[in-house]
This record gives structure tokens, sequence and C-alpha cells, in this order.
């Protein structure tokens, strides 16, 4: 009796202990580093395995473009290297010294602004899945290569597109292990004030990720329409936007009865379309097409017969009448708006209580930090980052107005030169990607101040958006063996290599000087060398023959 009460104080001692809120606080830092572990063997099978397999064959045998890799893959090798060199080795050392400094907090707020790359991964995800499927129908090479790697003991009998799940899975469990985690610290503990900082940037790089998320699911809507208008329209395209789609009724131009019809309503078209009769499920078929260039809107309601408006284009004209408030009219007529007089018309403002997302870019409103802003150029609601514009507007007798960034880009144009106002480092550089098939390029590249360890390639200086961003964390940067132009320099990284060209040595100096802090994960030095790269009226110099 003496022994089995001896044994049930034990185990009841040994019960206290686990459920104790330090040995909690133990448990979910374990588990973030055997999850992370496990994760970076994952990113190790992409990056190492499959994209280098593939890679390979293809600059070996040209089997199929290298782009086409680069294009499924997107920045798997930036984020596989942030992880294996820089993440994973302080959550390891961390653990093993855990007894004398129990802390996570100040390790997630070093580290998590660079999780923001996932933005990129994730945004691509949808083009990646559709290239995949592609060329495993096209290429036999390329086929047989997956199909022999998805057969090995590590791929655990899962297809390649399963394991490119991980990364867009990850940073939400980041998350909601951090908020266990703080949740189990007491408020006075040392690591407390570091584990809220790292978890507001952690949630910030989730949304960063549901942003992109959010424009898959525009893709998807995009599919969906696709398949109702049975794939007799082109619309399944990255600029295409879907603003709105629903029933409506059609009156008849000889008697005045309504028929019913069906509007797709797109950023920049109006698909007018009819029922087609099928066995199963609803389709339809495209009537008419009215571009919102050149498109009007007419109220033609009346006691009689409310609810109508006429829409009139280049192709069309269609009289039409809501079954409710009207609010396909109020739609195509916002759209209107942006397209046709942007900037000459005062637009219709959207009523802020009935939008809780930015309609820039996508994240949620809150009173605090969040705040819904007008634009005075389309009347959209956005948030203060995506409308902190400001342009001349003619309906305003040329006041400068609040625009979103939208707007702006159409109305001036110069994001990239707003950027370079506000860069660590930026110039006009000559660039090639090793293997990938295409010469030198001249393009503009910018380390904005806010994100000092990335890199924005624009085409040119006056470009609304960036054709490529680089996390710089993890690249080696150093000078090549040989090149066939001057003052060049390289950075590599697991089987990628880009080779840069400056315009003069003083140049390529601070550029690799900039590059190597970035990629050590320290905040470079600021150096601003525009005026290096325009003249005295803001133009390009002429491009240097290649």
């Amino acid at each position: 009796m003496e022994q089995q009460d001896n044994s049930r104080v034990i185990l009841e001692q040994q019960q206290q202990l686990r459920n104790s809120p330090t040995q909690r606080v133990f448990n979910i830092a374990n588990e973030l580093l055997h999850t992370e572990i496990a994760y970076v063997s994952k990113l190790h099978l992409l990056d190492q395995v499959f994209c280098a397999q593939l890679m390979e064959e293809s600059r070996s045998r040209a089997s199929f473009p290298p782009d086409v890799v680069q294009g499924i893959f997107s920045n798997i090798c930036s984020i596989y290297c942030f992880h294996q060199q820089f993440l994973l080795p302080a959550l390891q050392k961390r653990m093993e010294e855990w007894h004398v400094n129990p802390c996570l907090g100040d390790i997630l707020q070093k580290l998590a602004p660079f999780l923001k790359m996932y933005g990129e991964y994730v945004k691509n995800f949808e083009t990646a899945m559709e290239l995949l499927t592609s060329w495993t129908q096209r290429s036999v090479p390329f086929r047989t290569i997956i199909q022999d790697i998805q057969r090995e003991e590590r791929c655990g009998s899962l297809s390649l597109q399963h394991h490119m799940l991980e990364p867009v899975q990850r940073i939400p469990r980041y998350e909601l292990l951090l908020k266990d985690y703080l949740h189990r610290l007491p408020p006075h503990a040392p690591d407390y004030r570091d584990t809220q900082k790292s978890l507001e940037l952690i949630a910030t790089a989730a949304e960063h990720s549901n942003a992109a998320i959010k424009k898959m699911e525009r893709m998807r809507k995009l599919l969906m329409v696709y398949e109702l208008l049975g794939g007799e329209e082109d619309i399944v395209s990255p600029s295409n936007e879907l603003v709105k789609e629903g029933h409506i009724l059609k009156l008849s131009n000889k008697n005045g009865t309504s028929q019913d019809r069906y509007l797709i309503l797109f950023n920049d078209r109006l698909l007018y379309c009819v029922p087609k009769l099928r066995l199963i499920g609803q389709k339809f078929g495209v009537r008419a097409r009215i571009y919102v260039e050149g498109m009007e809107l007419k109220e033609t309601s009346s006691v009689a017969v409310p609810r109508t408006f006429l829409v009139s284009g280049k192709q069309r004209s269609l009289e039409l009448q809501a079954r409710y408030d009207r609010p396909m009219d109020r739609q195509v007529d916002r759209q209107v708006d942006r397209k046709v007089e942007l900037g000459r018309r005062a637009p219709t403002p959207i009523r802020e209580k009935e939008v809780t997302l930015c309609m820039t870019c996508q994240e949620p409103f809150n009173s605090i930090t969040k705040r819904r802003h007008h634009c005075r150029a389309c009347g959209h609601v956005v948030c203060g980052k995506c409308s902190e514009f400001r342009a001349r507007l003619s309906y305003d007798n040329n006041r400068t107005n609040r625009v979103c960034v939208d707007c702006y880009a159409t109305l001036l144009g110069k994001q990239a030169s707003l950027a370079a106002e506000n860069s660590v480092m930026c110039s006009c550089l000559y660039y090639q990607e090793r293997g990938g098939g295409r010469g030198w390029q001249k393009a503009w590249f910018i380390i904005p101040e806010k994100e000092p360890l990335v890199l924005y390639i624009y085409g040119a200086p006056q470009d609304v958006k960036a054709q490529r961003s680089v996390p710089l964390i993890g690249w080696q940067v150093s000078l090549p063996e040989s090149c066939d132009r001057r003052h060049a320099f390289k950075m590599t990284q697991s089987h990628m290599t880009l080779l840069f060209s400056a315009e003069a040595e003083e140049l390529q100096t601070r550029w690799m000087d900039v590059l190597s802090r970035a990629a050590k994960g320290e905040e470079p030095v600021a150096h601003s060398p525009i005026a290096e790269c325009l003249d005295e009226e803001g133009e390009e110099p002429a491009a240097e023959n290649t």
C-alpha cells in the first residue's frame, strides 16, 4: 500500500510539472523547434531535389526552358536558405541553452520580418500549379524526373503539389504557436514584451500571405466564371478582375417585356449573357461584350418601370432593370468612373459602412491602425497605406487630393521614382540570370528603406510595378570568375546565380557592400546613387551597346 501511495504521489507530481506554466512554455518552444526541423527537410526536398534536378535537366539537355522551373518554384530557394541557415540554427541553439535563457521572442522578433518573402511564393502558387500541370503533360523528361522523385521514400508517397503546399501553410502555423506561447507566459516574464512584438510582426507576415491567398481566390472565381461560360470566353488572366456577377432583367426594345439575363462585370468589360439549356448545371452564352472604355450609363427609371438604367457602349446599348436596389449598375458606374473620366469628374463615393476590407490591398479595416479613407479620384474606400499618394484632379481646379495607389499610377505613373526617394540604394544596372536563357537586360534596382533586406527590380524608374523582388538574406556576393561586361559582380544562392554590371567601378563597390551586409541580415548603410543614373532633367541615359 505504501509503495502504491508513493507511486501515486510521484505520478501526481509529474502531472503537475507537465501542467505547470513553465513546462507548457517549454513544450511550445520545443514543438516549434521540432516542426521547424521537419519543415526545413520539406524545403530541402523542394529546392535541393525537385528544383535542382529539374534545373539540371533544363540547363544540360534543354528538354524544357529554365524559366519554367523558375516559374514553378518561385523564390523557394530564398525561403529554404533563410530557414536552413538562420531560423533553424537560432532555435536549436536557444533550446540547448533553455535552462539559462528560456526566451523565444527575441529570436522571432529579429527574424520575423523576413517572413514577408512568403507573399511572393503564395502569390505565384496558382501560376506554379498551372505550369506544373501543363509541362507534366507536354514534356516526358519533365514528367519522368518528378515521378522518379515522388517514388522515393523521403517523399512519403505524396505528390510534388502536396509538398509545395507546405510553405503556404507554414506562416499561420507560426502565428498559432506564438499566440499559445504568449498566452502561457506570465506578464512579468522577461520574454513577454519581445514575444508580443514578434507576434505583431508574424501577424503582419501572415496578413501579407493572406492578401496573396485572396488574390488566388480571385483567380479561382475567374475559373468558376470561365466554366460557367463553357470555356467560350478568354477571361482567366492575372490582369482580369471579377467585380460583380448576377441575374438581371433585360427590357425588350419591342414591347418592353422583361427577360432573364446574366451580367458579368470585369475591370475592363461587361459581358451580357443568356441562359443555355443544359441537363446538368447552369451555363450561359455571351450575347454581347461592352468594354468599360467609352461606356456610359444613364438612369431611366420611372414610376411605371422602376430600377432601370441604360448601358451604352461602342459595341451595344442595353436597357436593364435591376431586381432589387440596383447593385449591378452601381458597380458598372464605378468602373466607368475609373476608366473613362478618372480625375475629370467627381466620383460617386462608396459608403464606408458597406466596406470591411481595403479595396486595394484587401486588408481588413480597424478603428486604430487600419482606418478608412476615400480616394478622391475613383471614390473607393482604401486604407491609409494605399492612399498615401497625392495627385492633381482637374474636377477640383487641379488641386492636390488624396488618391489610391492605382489611381496615382494611372494619373502619374511615378511609383518607382517615388520609391527611389526613400531608398537605401538605387540605380540602373545590367543583369542576367545565369542559365536563364536570356542575355543582359537593363533595369532599375531599388532597396527600400522600409525593407532594407529586399531588392526590387523595375524595368525603368518610371514604372508603376516591380518586375521582381529578391529577398537578400543568405545570398553570397562576390566578383565573377569571368564576365563579358565591365564592373561586374554576382549573387549566388543554392543553384541560382544573378550577374550584375554597373556603369562605374565606384557604383559596383557600393552595391557589393550594401548587398553583402543585407545578405548577412545586417541593415546596410544608405546610399542613393540615383543621380548617377538620371541626368539633370530626370531622363535615363542612352542604353550602352551590349
